[in-house]
Protein backbone atom coordinates (compact mmCIF):
# COMPACT_ATOMS: atom_id res chain seq x y z
CA UNK A 1 0.00 0.00 0.00
CA UNK A 2 2.92 2.59 0.71
CA UNK A 3 4.64 1.42 -2.45
CA UNK A 4 1.26 2.27 -4.42
CA UNK A 5 0.83 5.60 -2.32
CA UNK A 6 4.43 6.80 -3.98
CA UNK A 7 3.85 5.98 -7.44
CA UNK A 8 0.35 7.20 -7.46
CA UNK A 9 2.16 10.78 -7.36
CA UNK A 10 2.64 11.83 -3.46
CA UNK A 11 5.64 14.14 -2.64
CA UNK A 12 8.02 13.79 -0.32
CA UNK A 13 7.34 16.20 2.09
CA UNK A 14 4.12 14.70 3.31
CA UNK A 15 4.13 11.28 2.57
CA UNK A 16 6.97 11.16 5.24
CA UNK A 17 4.85 12.49 7.59
CA UNK A 18 1.87 10.04 7.26
CA UNK A 19 3.41 7.24 6.06
CA UNK A 20 2.90 4.10 9.13
CA UNK A 21 6.47 2.79 7.86
CA UNK A 22 8.09 4.85 10.42
CA UNK A 23 6.33 3.26 14.33
CA UNK A 24 6.94 5.53 17.20
CA UNK A 25 6.41 8.98 15.34
CA UNK A 26 10.78 8.19 14.21
CA UNK A 27 9.51 9.52 10.71
CA UNK A 28 12.46 11.53 9.36
CA UNK A 29 12.56 15.23 9.36
CA UNK A 30 12.82 16.57 5.80
CA UNK A 31 13.73 20.18 5.16
CA UNK A 32 11.58 22.15 3.35
CA UNK A 33 12.45 25.04 1.27
CA UNK A 34 10.05 28.09 -0.60
CA UNK A 35 9.70 26.45 -3.89
CA UNK A 36 8.76 22.63 -2.20
CA UNK A 37 5.48 22.93 -1.03
CA UNK A 38 3.94 22.01 -5.06
CA UNK A 39 0.29 21.09 -4.49
CA UNK A 40 -0.10 18.71 -7.22
CA UNK A 41 0.71 15.11 -7.54
CA UNK A 42 4.55 14.59 -8.08
CA UNK A 43 4.46 12.31 -10.59
CA UNK A 44 6.29 13.02 -12.71
CA UNK A 45 7.82 15.54 -12.47
CA UNK A 46 6.88 18.56 -14.86
CA UNK A 47 10.52 20.64 -13.92
CA UNK A 48 11.97 17.52 -15.31
CA UNK A 49 10.09 16.81 -17.89
CA UNK A 50 10.31 20.24 -19.15
CA UNK A 51 13.95 20.67 -18.88
CA UNK A 52 14.49 17.52 -20.50
CA UNK A 53 11.99 17.76 -23.60
CA UNK A 54 13.31 21.37 -24.09
CA UNK A 55 17.28 20.15 -24.12
CA UNK A 56 16.63 16.92 -26.16
CA UNK A 57 15.18 19.46 -29.14
CA UNK A 58 18.35 22.11 -28.81
CA UNK A 59 20.96 19.10 -28.74
CA UNK A 60 19.36 16.84 -31.62
CA UNK A 61 18.56 20.66 -33.26
CA UNK A 62 22.43 21.09 -33.42
CA UNK A 63 23.58 17.94 -33.99
CA UNK A 64 21.46 17.58 -37.00
CA UNK A 65 23.95 20.23 -38.89
CA UNK A 66 26.79 18.61 -38.00
CA UNK A 67 25.68 14.90 -39.23
CA UNK A 68 25.71 16.07 -42.97
CA UNK A 69 29.66 17.00 -42.97
CA UNK A 70 30.88 13.81 -45.11
CA UNK A 71 35.03 14.83 -44.82
CA UNK A 72 37.53 12.81 -42.18
CA UNK A 73 37.93 16.26 -40.09
CA UNK A 74 34.36 16.91 -39.71
CA UNK A 75 32.94 13.59 -38.94
CA UNK A 76 35.85 13.95 -35.98
CA UNK A 77 34.57 17.30 -35.34
CA UNK A 78 30.80 16.02 -34.95
CA UNK A 79 31.88 12.98 -32.76
CA UNK A 80 33.30 15.30 -30.17
CA UNK A 81 30.88 17.88 -30.58
CA UNK A 82 28.24 14.47 -29.78
CA UNK A 83 30.27 13.76 -26.80
CA UNK A 84 30.03 17.29 -25.82
CA UNK A 85 26.21 18.24 -26.00
CA UNK A 86 24.75 15.12 -24.82
CA UNK A 87 27.59 15.18 -21.89
CA UNK A 88 25.70 19.00 -21.09
CA UNK A 89 22.42 17.49 -21.82
CA UNK A 90 23.04 14.78 -19.11
CA UNK A 91 24.93 17.18 -16.61
CA UNK A 92 21.65 19.28 -17.04
CA UNK A 93 19.09 16.90 -16.19
CA UNK A 94 20.81 15.53 -13.50
CA UNK A 95 21.57 18.91 -11.91
CA UNK A 96 17.59 19.64 -12.30
CA UNK A 97 16.38 15.47 -10.66
CA UNK A 98 18.95 16.18 -7.74
CA UNK A 99 17.70 19.40 -6.81
CA UNK A 100 14.05 18.35 -6.97
CA UNK A 101 14.73 15.05 -5.07
CA UNK A 102 17.08 17.69 -2.20
CA UNK A 103 14.16 20.05 -1.32
CA UNK A 104 11.92 17.23 -0.92
CA UNK A 105 9.52 17.76 -3.85
CA UNK A 106 9.96 14.41 -5.65
CA UNK A 107 11.10 10.85 -5.37
CA UNK A 108 13.85 9.70 -7.39
CA UNK A 109 11.62 7.20 -9.54
CA UNK A 110 9.32 10.57 -9.94
CA UNK A 111 12.14 12.69 -11.67
CA UNK A 112 13.53 10.00 -13.92
CA UNK A 113 10.32 9.33 -15.47
CA UNK A 114 10.04 12.70 -16.08
CA UNK A 115 13.26 13.01 -17.92
CA UNK A 116 12.02 10.04 -20.43
CA UNK A 117 8.45 11.25 -20.38
CA UNK A 118 10.09 14.60 -21.49
CA UNK A 119 12.24 12.99 -24.29
CA UNK A 120 9.42 10.67 -25.30
CA UNK A 121 7.18 14.03 -25.86
CA UNK A 122 10.09 15.94 -27.78
CA UNK A 123 9.93 12.87 -30.25
CA UNK A 124 6.57 12.67 -30.61
CA UNK A 125 6.27 16.36 -31.89
CA UNK A 126 9.71 15.67 -34.24
CA UNK A 127 7.83 13.13 -36.13
CA UNK A 128 4.45 14.90 -35.85
CA UNK A 129 4.41 17.23 -38.94
CA UNK A 130 0.72 18.33 -38.26
CA UNK A 131 1.98 20.52 -35.66
CA UNK A 132 3.45 22.75 -37.81
CA UNK A 133 0.65 22.94 -40.74
CA UNK A 134 -2.50 22.67 -38.37
CA UNK A 135 -4.75 25.75 -39.21
CA UNK A 136 -5.77 28.11 -35.96
CA UNK A 137 -9.25 27.00 -36.37
CA UNK A 138 -7.51 23.16 -35.35
CA UNK A 139 -6.02 24.62 -32.35
CA UNK A 140 -8.97 25.90 -31.24
CA UNK A 141 -11.19 22.93 -31.23
CA UNK A 142 -7.97 20.77 -29.88
CA UNK A 143 -7.80 23.83 -27.09
CA UNK A 144 -11.77 23.49 -26.68
CA UNK A 145 -12.17 19.69 -26.44
CA UNK A 146 -8.96 19.13 -23.74
CA UNK A 147 -10.87 22.30 -21.66
CA UNK A 148 -14.27 20.01 -21.83
CA UNK A 149 -12.84 16.56 -21.39
CA UNK A 150 -10.51 17.53 -18.52
CA UNK A 151 -13.70 19.66 -17.08
CA UNK A 152 -15.78 16.80 -17.74
CA UNK A 153 -13.31 14.00 -16.69
CA UNK A 154 -13.57 16.09 -13.42
CA UNK A 155 -16.85 16.29 -13.19
CA UNK A 156 -17.54 12.19 -13.58
CA UNK A 157 -15.01 11.47 -11.08
CA UNK A 158 -16.45 13.82 -8.23
CA UNK A 159 -19.59 11.72 -8.99
CA UNK A 160 -18.07 8.56 -8.00
CA UNK A 161 -15.87 9.98 -5.01
CA UNK A 162 -12.53 10.36 -6.83
CA UNK A 163 -11.12 13.72 -5.99
CA UNK A 164 -8.89 14.81 -8.87
CA UNK A 165 -7.59 18.15 -6.39
CA UNK A 166 -6.30 15.10 -3.76
CA UNK A 167 -3.38 16.60 -2.71
CA UNK A 168 -4.21 20.38 -2.56
CA UNK A 169 -5.31 19.19 1.20
CA UNK A 170 -2.29 17.54 1.66
CA UNK A 171 0.08 20.21 0.67
CA UNK A 172 -1.49 22.68 2.47
CA UNK A 173 -1.83 20.37 5.82
CA UNK A 174 2.15 19.44 5.67
CA UNK A 175 3.72 22.42 4.17
CA UNK A 176 5.91 23.94 6.59
CA UNK A 177 5.12 27.84 5.84
CA UNK A 178 1.30 28.17 4.50
CA UNK A 179 3.17 31.36 2.46
CA UNK A 180 4.82 28.70 0.69
CA UNK A 181 1.34 27.49 -1.01
CA UNK A 182 1.07 28.68 -4.03
CA UNK A 183 -2.48 28.57 -6.38
CA UNK A 184 0.38 28.06 -9.91
CA UNK A 185 1.42 24.64 -8.83
CA UNK A 186 -2.32 23.57 -8.79
CA UNK A 187 -3.49 20.77 -11.52
CA UNK A 188 -5.67 23.47 -12.96
CA UNK A 189 -3.31 25.90 -12.97
CA UNK A 190 -1.15 23.80 -15.34
CA UNK A 191 -4.01 23.20 -17.31
CA UNK A 192 -4.94 26.83 -17.74
CA UNK A 193 -0.73 27.18 -19.04
CA UNK A 194 -0.91 24.39 -21.40
CA UNK A 195 -4.10 25.57 -23.25
CA UNK A 196 -2.44 28.56 -23.33
CA UNK A 197 0.85 27.60 -24.51
CA UNK A 198 -1.44 25.42 -27.18
CA UNK A 199 -3.34 28.54 -27.85
CA UNK A 200 -0.52 30.66 -28.34
CA UNK A 201 1.73 28.33 -30.20
CA UNK A 202 -1.27 28.28 -33.05
CA UNK A 203 -1.12 31.75 -32.87
CA UNK A 204 2.26 31.91 -33.81
CA UNK A 205 2.52 29.21 -36.32
CA UNK A 206 -0.78 30.64 -38.46
CA UNK A 207 0.72 34.32 -38.29
CA UNK A 208 2.22 36.68 -40.79
CA UNK A 209 5.39 37.47 -39.29
CA UNK A 210 5.97 33.27 -38.74
CA UNK A 211 5.53 32.71 -42.64
CA UNK A 212 7.22 35.73 -43.64
CA UNK A 213 10.53 35.46 -41.71
CA UNK A 214 10.46 31.34 -40.63
CA UNK A 215 9.17 30.40 -44.18
CA UNK A 216 11.64 32.70 -46.07
CA UNK A 217 14.91 32.38 -46.98
CA UNK A 218 15.81 34.04 -43.48
CA UNK A 219 14.22 30.88 -41.95
CA UNK A 220 17.14 28.77 -43.28
CA UNK A 221 20.17 30.41 -42.91
CA UNK A 222 22.08 29.47 -39.46
CA UNK A 223 22.89 33.21 -37.96
CA UNK A 224 19.10 33.87 -38.27
CA UNK A 225 18.22 30.77 -35.77
CA UNK A 226 21.03 31.27 -33.58
CA UNK A 227 19.90 35.21 -33.23
CA UNK A 228 16.43 33.61 -32.64
CA UNK A 229 17.82 31.07 -30.00
CA UNK A 230 19.33 33.76 -28.28
CA UNK A 231 16.72 36.41 -28.22
CA UNK A 232 14.22 33.50 -27.33
CA UNK A 233 16.39 32.31 -24.06
CA UNK A 234 16.79 36.41 -23.13
CA UNK A 235 12.79 37.00 -23.67
CA UNK A 236 11.77 33.56 -21.58
CA UNK A 237 14.04 34.56 -18.73
CA UNK A 238 12.21 38.48 -18.89
CA UNK A 239 8.57 36.44 -18.72
CA UNK A 240 9.92 34.65 -15.73
CA UNK A 241 9.95 37.65 -14.12
CA UNK A 242 6.39 38.64 -14.56
CA UNK A 243 4.79 37.59 -11.17
CA UNK A 244 0.52 37.43 -11.37
CA UNK A 245 -1.36 38.64 -8.82
CA UNK A 246 -2.76 35.78 -6.82
CA UNK A 247 -5.07 37.76 -4.53
CA UNK A 248 -8.35 36.65 -7.33
CA UNK A 249 -8.25 33.31 -8.29
CA UNK A 250 -10.29 33.85 -11.96
CA UNK A 251 -7.98 36.31 -12.20
CA UNK A 252 -4.91 34.56 -11.91
CA UNK A 253 -6.16 31.95 -14.33
CA UNK A 254 -7.37 34.19 -16.94
CA UNK A 255 -3.42 36.62 -16.63
CA UNK A 256 -2.02 32.69 -16.70
CA UNK A 257 -3.67 31.92 -19.71
CA UNK A 258 -2.59 35.22 -21.70
CA UNK A 259 0.74 35.03 -20.53
CA UNK A 260 1.05 31.02 -21.57
CA UNK A 261 0.08 32.04 -24.80
CA UNK A 262 1.96 35.11 -25.50
CA UNK A 263 5.12 33.01 -24.85
CA UNK A 264 4.77 31.05 -27.68
CA UNK A 265 3.72 33.66 -29.56
CA UNK A 266 6.80 36.15 -29.22
CA UNK A 267 9.24 32.85 -29.70
CA UNK A 268 7.57 31.29 -32.34
CA UNK A 269 6.48 34.78 -34.53
CA UNK A 270 7.38 37.94 -32.72
CA UNK A 271 11.16 37.58 -32.60
CA UNK A 272 11.74 36.06 -35.78
CA UNK A 273 9.93 38.62 -37.15
CA UNK A 274 12.02 41.40 -35.99
CA UNK A 275 15.15 39.46 -36.24
CA UNK A 276 13.84 38.93 -40.04
CA UNK A 277 13.60 42.89 -40.38
CA UNK A 278 16.99 43.80 -39.08
CA UNK A 279 18.42 41.00 -41.59
CA UNK A 280 17.03 42.73 -44.46
CA UNK A 281 18.61 45.81 -44.62
CA UNK A 282 22.01 44.37 -44.24
CA UNK A 283 21.04 41.65 -46.84
CA UNK A 284 20.02 45.18 -49.33
CA UNK A 285 23.25 47.01 -48.64
CA UNK A 286 25.51 43.93 -49.77
CA UNK A 287 23.24 43.51 -53.02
Amino acid sequence: MENFRILFGHRPYWWVQETMLYPNQSSPCLEQFPITCETGPGSPSGHAMGSSCVWYVMVTAALSYTVRWKDESAITLHRLTWSFLWSVFWIIQISVCVSRVFIATHFPHQVILGVIGGMLVAEAFEHTPAIQTASLKTYIKTNLFLFIFALGFYLLLKLIDVDLLWSVPKAKKWCANPDWINIDTTPFAGLVRNLGALFGLGLGINSEMFIMSCKGTNGYKMSFRLLCIAASLVTLQLFDFIKLPTHTEYLFYVLSFCKSAAIPLTVVALIPYCIHLLMRPTEKKLN
